[in-house]
């Protein structure tokens, strides 16, 4: 048997048992279920992939089923103290009513799906660990003093017989395989079961549409429960009054989902959708594509070479002369120079071409697949960081609110997170290119 845990690499399926020994036998193709992409990482995080920690997770079913599904449920006077509790091996949920009274849930080994478990925590049940992200240019690892990010944030559990079956669980079970609600957290009694809210909650938002095809709309946020219920969203991020039930919707993940972990927003793409999206290797002939038509700055009439990742350090910026910057009030793409400063409002400058003036932004390429909602060229760029992308893909998350803070929400460039400026958000940009 070749067992290799997807968990410790996203590019690493698991593999499953070849059935036959021998040299020439090959172990069956894995079984995709789909990827979760943290947005405003442009395919890495700044520090470097380790582990668990990165800024995607393929989930491949596993050899060996570990899914649970709900048992028994029962009422105990001291919790922490109760057979359930105390047992490692047993998965279990609490829910704590009183200082003297709580509701056990058992759950059971499901030989029919995958579990799958999001969260900030680095220990061993968590499969893929998310930290809060940083909105903006990214130059390191920033540290985010206080988390909102729940050590143990959601689940989600796979039907290993059908891979577009992926529903979403707030919560996570620890290392000893329980998951606690205290007396605090929002909680209800529904058709003799229990359920309920974590403290800063899952939200969930479905596309209306394809997400792939460049036709897709977001749909209104929702929370989903420790159970799986869906609700509108609270009055705030954390209060103690649950949304109103939306029966006719789904905790069931589709292509184009996004999850929110108050610090964090992942996107679900299916295996299916992601068929339908560009590679990598796609996008970046889209830009070897662009660099080949040679655009020049209109001002010092050097060549321009568009990156597919953005210099770091002061010293390579200062050094690269080649690279094109876009003026976000006009869309004409140029070098660096000193000409337009004069007369214009701090950080702005004014187009040579057009006389417009503005902020003026480095460009680069939108390098992750996984956001684009087509595979058209690299036409537009969102303000006011410069990243490139096509047409549809950018006009699509320009009107993609995604939450903020306690009960706020704005419009992100998905490659870095900042928040859009301006309106729409975007430019189209503007070349002069093929001049040879």
């Amino acid at each position: 048997m070749v067992v290799k845990r997807a968990a410790d690499t996203a590019d690493s399926p698991i593999l499953e048992e070849t059935g036959e020994s021998g040299s020439e036998q090959k172990p069956k193709p894995p079984v995709k279920y789909g990827e979760l992409v943290i947005l405003g990482y442009n395919g890495a995080l700044p520090s470097g992939e380790r582990g668990r920690r990165r800024s995607k997770f393929v989930l491949y079913r596993r050899p060996v089923a570990n899914g649970v599904r709900r048992s028994k449920h029962y009422v105990v006077k001291t919790p922490h103290s109760s057979k359930a509790i105390l047992d490692a091996s047993q998965h279990s949920i609490s829910y704590t009513l009183s200082r003297n009274q709580a509701v056990i849930v058992e759950y059971t080994e499901d030989p029919d799906t995958d579990m799958f478990q999001i969260g900030r925590s680095s220990e061993p049940p968590i499969d893929f660990v998310v930290m809060d992200t940083v909105a903006g240019d990214k130059s390191g690892d920033t540290k985010v003093m206080q988390s909102t990010i729940s050590r143990f944030a959601c689940r989600i559990i796979a039907d290993r017989n059908d891979v577009n079956n992926c529903r979403i669980y707030a919560a996570g079970f620890d290392s000893s395989r329980n998951i606690f609600l205290g007396e605090k957290a929002t909680k209800w009694t529904e058709n003799h079961e229990i359920d309920g809210l974590t403290t800063n909650g899952v939200l969930i938002m479905h596309p209306r549409g394809d997400f792939c095809g460049g036709s897709a709309t977001s749909e209104p946020w929702r929370e989903t429960s420790v159970g799986g219920a869906v609700f509108s969203l609270r009055e705030s991020r954390s209060a103690q009054q649950k949304g109103l039930p939306c029966q006719s919707e789904t905790n069931v993940l589709r292509d184009g989902t996004m999850i929110d972990l108050c610090g964090a927003t992942l996107l679900w793409r299916s295996a299916e959708g992601l068929k339908n999206s560009p590679t990598k290797r796609v996008l970046e002939t889209l830009v070897d594509e662009l660099n080949a038509g040679r655009p020049q700055c209109p001002v010092g009439l050097n060549t321009l070479v568009i990156p597919r990742r953005l210099s770091t350090t002061a010293n390579e910026r200062s050094q690269d002369l080649n690279q094109p910057y876009v003026y976000l009030n006009c869309g004409h793409v140029q070098g660096e120079h000193s000409w337009g400063a004069e007369g214009t409002e701090a950080g702005a400058r004014r187009c040579p071409m057009c006389l417009t003036a503005g902020p003026v932004v480095r460009v680069c390429m939108g390098i992750e697949p996984a956001f684009y909602v087509d595979a058209g060229p690299p036409t537009y760029a969102f303000n006011p960081c410069g990243h490139m992308a096509s047409e549809r893909t950018v006009k699509y998350w320009a009107t993609v609110d995604i939450p903020h803070g306690t009960n706020g929400f704005h419009a992100i460039c998905p490659f870095c997170a900042a928040p859009l400026e301006g309106t729409p958000g975007y430019v189209r940009l503007i070349f002069q290119d093929n001049l040879d």
